[in-house]
C-alpha cells in the first residue's frame, strides 16, 4: 500500500506519495517509505551503506541458504558449491536460489545465513558436501577423510538461521 501525507505546494493542498525504491536525482528531496518487508529498499541509500555483498556468476545451480566457494573460473570470478568432500572451502553464502551461469549475490562469512532449515539452536555446524552445513565435524584420524576440507561454519541461533564466523578451514 502506498503510503501518502499532504502538503502544501505552491499554495494548494496537495497528496505526496513516498518513494520506496529511488530512481536516483529524480528523487531528490522525496520522503521515504518501507518497502513490503518493513525495510529500506538498497536503491534509497547512499553509496557504501548497505550489505556487504558480491555479486558473481554462479557456474552450477544453487539453492537458497547453499555455503559457495569463490574461485576462478577462465580468468573471471565464479562461485561455486562449497564442498568438504572434494577440496572446496566455503567464502560466503547465498540467501536466494541462482540458476547456473547467473548472477549469485554472495554474503561473506562473518554474517548470519538465514535461509536454512532444522538447524538446533546453540549448535556448531561445519561444512558438509554439496553446499550444506552439517552438525558433524570430520574425524582428522579417519584415513577416509583424507583432502577433505574441515571447516567451522559458526553457531546456530535459531532453526532457520546460523551466524557464521570466518574460523579458517583444514584440508585433513
Amino acid at each position: 500500500m502506498a503510503q501518502g501525507f499532504l502538503a502544501l505546494v505552491g499554495g494548494k493542498v496537495k497528496q505526496i506519495f513516498a518513494t520506496v525504491t529511488s530512481a536516483g536525482a529524480a528523487n531528490a528531496d522525496n520522503v521515504v517509505a518501507l518497502d513490503s518487508a518493513g525495510k529500506l529498499d538498497m536503491s534509497v541509500m547512499p553509496v557504501g551503506i548497505g550489505a556487504n555483498t558480491q555479486v558473481i556468476t554462479a557456474s552450477e545451480a544453487l539453492t537458497a541458504g547453499s555455503f559457495v566457494q569463490i574461485y576462478t573460473n577462465a580468468g573471471a570470478a565464479g562461485v561455486r558449491l562449497a564442498d568438504a568432500s572434494n577440496g572446496r572451502e566455503a567464502n560466503g553464502f547465498v540467501l536466494a536460489a541462482v540458476a547456473s551461469a547467473a548472477a549469485a549475490t554472495v554474503y561473506p562469512l562473518d554474517s548470519v545465513n538465514n535461509s536454512l532449515t532444522g538447524l538446533t539452536p546453540g549448535a556448531t555446524y561445519w561444512l558438509g558436501n554439496a553446499g550444506a552445513a552439517t552438525a558433524t565435524p570430520l574425524d582428522a584420524t579417519d584415513t577416509g577423510n583424507v583432502n577433505k576440507v574441515n571447516q567451522i561454519l559458526g553457531k546456530a541461533k535459531s532453526a532457520t538461521e546460523l551466524v557464521t564466523d570466518d574460523y579458517g578451514y583444514q584440508v585433513l
